[in-house]
């Protein structure tokens, strides 16, 4: 079983029971983790939801109700995987283009 790394919107979509199919399939067949960042991301966005009390994510959102921007976490996610040699599970190619094309980060799409 090989391993692969959600982005936070896949993991996100994961949680709703939306997944495409194609992806739903190589996840499942996959050793699947989310990085820290995707935990913080979703941990803030429970938080500012009203779903409780989180993790590192609630720093961030305390941020954004305060009007602050939090800063992108792709690159993180992307660092990630890039130092484990596993691939990143996506929907928004954009996002990660740039970490693909110049260090080879490798892109799984649904």
């Amino acid at each position: 079983m090989t391993g692969l790394v959600l982005d936070t919107d896949v993991a996100s979509l994961g949680i709703k029971d939306r997944l495409p199919p194609r992806l739903r399939t190589r996840i499942a067949a996959s050793l699947v983790c989310v990085s820290f960042v995707t935990i913080g991301e979703l941990t803030r966005w429970a938080r500012l939801h009203s779903w409780g009390r989180g993790l590192g994510g609630e720093l961030s959102a305390a941020a954004t109700v305060r009007g602050r921007t939090s800063p992108a976490n792709d690159t993180w996610i992307a660092a990630c995987c890039l130092v484990e040699g596993l691939p990143l599970a996506i929907r928004k190619v954009k996002d990660y283009a740039g970490f693909a094309e110049h260090h080879g980060l490798e892109l799984v799409t649904g």
